[in-house]
């Protein structure tokens, strides 16, 4: 494999790999479909089947919440759910009779001023075999998260989720009382998230644990608040500088003894604080079953967990990690101002992590592309002199950018910046396999962003097909 280390000081082709990379043309000619085949752990996976939507007793169209809770009930016999439209899902926004499984009430919101209203609601896909949700158009789901439990050949495509994060003053910062994901999968076998788009979250993007094997989750875009003058961050900062008397945590970033401006916190709070957890329990045995592949995904603007793996393996191939505007708002505090939120115990700032593994988890991360993230390969970050707590991870050819300077190359080459901290290295190996057991084709790194921000790249709404395109699982 090439191996090249070069400095954008003194190369205008890494300028170019650095920072011309992340901004590139809008559109590229159009894929074969063959590029949207599943592949990764996953593969095999049959989702609901190819289904004609005359079969009314086992594909239903869901205009609702009532219509998407008879759908998803337990043991309700449907195979494909297909989303007509978009849905406001918060329980004080459903009628009472979708208020019943799979439906239940979330912990209340407590600082955001939609969700106040809205309220959060708890969706749990249980026990199916054989299940396709999509949408046609890109439909968003918006103030739910949605857990999938005890279930097998899951299929999720096509949907966009949004609206599930607000201001932390309740553990002052540290985003642990609420536990809203979007997506949870617990203790079920071959799910596939495909072309969907995942906004800010209060906690996790899409968490896998509990053992979940054959996840493959591709051609998606996961991203920050922008920040924009009507952004879901923004109506949620508007509400605190009104009010700050009422928030102690806001209040003192905007006193004299930190003195960060308006504009200051909605920056820093815009980037993504989590992405993938693999494994929330620490040395659970269940954790050797996991199983993940993320390809063509763009992470924008997400601080950490691209993934993080405890025990089993994960795979990333072709995956672009852009924390350019996260590092950009984390200049914005000064030492200082760190040391003056710190004194009273609140947690606000950005984090900057990549890929992790830990606890001897496998993970591969190959051709991609990883921008103004700090710490881009970790191996441990429980006790880095206690070799029990440290995975295995490895790099092959990836772009790697950060302040001014710009390498392509292997964990492994001499003078890596992606050689894994802080632990000593453990050898990579694969954990109950010797090579992947499946195929795949990977673009070079180059090419990536012109590919996942084109028209027909990462994200929902990206691709016009028949509907039964969407039922398939390979062209």
């Amino acid at each position: 494999m090439k191996k090249t280390v070069r400095s954008l000081c003194s190369t205008a082709l890494a300028f170019t790999l650095g920072f011309t990379l992340l901004s590139g043309p809008a559109s590229v000619q159009a894929a074969g479909n063959a590029d949207y085949n599943l592949t990764g752990f996953s593969q095999g996976n049959t989702g609901g089947g190819i289904i004609s939507e005359s079969s009314t007793s086992t594909y239903k169209k869901v205009y609702n919440a009532t219509d998407l809770a008879l759908a998803l009930k337990k043991n309700s016999g449907v195979k494909v759910v297909e989303i007509m439209n978009d849905l406001d899902l918060g329980w004080n926004e459903i009628p009472s009779a979708a208020q019943t499984a799979p439906f239940a009430k979330h912990n209340d919101a407590l600082t955001h001023p939609v969700l106040k209203q809205t309220g959060v609601s708890k969706i749990t896909v249980d026990g199916f075999n054989g299940l396709t949700i999509f949408s046609a158009n890109g439909s968003k789901i918006k103030h739910a998260a949605i857990t999938v439990k005890r279930s097998s050949n899951v299929i999720i495509r096509n949907l966009e989720f949004d609206e599930l994060w607000e201001w932390d003053e309740s553990t002052k910062g540290d985003y642990d009382k609420n536990d809203w994901d979007y997506i949870t999968l617990e203790d079920s076998s071959g799910v596939w998230i495909d072309h969907c788009t995942f906004n800010k979250a209060y906690d996790g993007l899409v968490d896998s644990k509990k053992g979940t094997s054959g996840v493959t989750i591709s051609w998606s875009t996961f991203k920050g608040d922008d920040g924009s003058a009507n952004s879901w961050v923004t109506r949620q900062i508007n509400e605190l500088e009104a009010n700050k008397s009422s928030y102690p945590m806001y209040n003192h970033l905007r006193s004299s003894a930190v003195g960060l401006s308006k504009e200051d916190i909605i920056a820093i709070a815009g980037p993504q604080k989590k992405g993938h957890l693999v494994g929330a329990t620490s040395l659970e045995s269940a954790n050797a079953n996991l199983s993940i592949t993320l390809h063509h995904n763009l992470y924008k603007d997400i601080q950490d967990r691209m993934p993080r793996l405890r025990g089993g393996n994960a795979h990333a191939y072709n995956i672009i990690m852009d924390a350019t505007d996260a590092r950009s708002a984390q200049a914005r505090i000064t030492n200082a101002m760190a040391t003056a939120i710190a004194s009273k115990g609140y947690k606000f700032g950005i984090t900057s992590n990549g890929a992790i593994s830990t606890e001897s988890g496998a993970v591969l991360v190959e051709k991609s592309v990883i921008k103004d993230v700090q710490y881009p390969v970790r191996n441990n970050q429980t006790d880095p002199t206690n070799a029990t707590y440290t995975g295995k991870i490895s790099v092959l050819d990836t772009i790697y950018s950060l302040d001014g300077s710009s390498f392509r190359g292997n964990s492994d080459t001499a003078g890596s910046p992606l050689a894994p901290v802080p632990a000593v290295i453990k050898p990579f190996s694969w954990n109950g396999f010797g090579s992947l057991p499946y195929s795949y084709q990977t673009d070079d790194p180059s090419t990536l962003n012109a590919r996942l921000i084109a028209s027909n790249g990462a994200g929902a709404g990206k691709l016009t097909w028949s509907k039964d395109n969407w039922l398939k699982t390979s062209y």
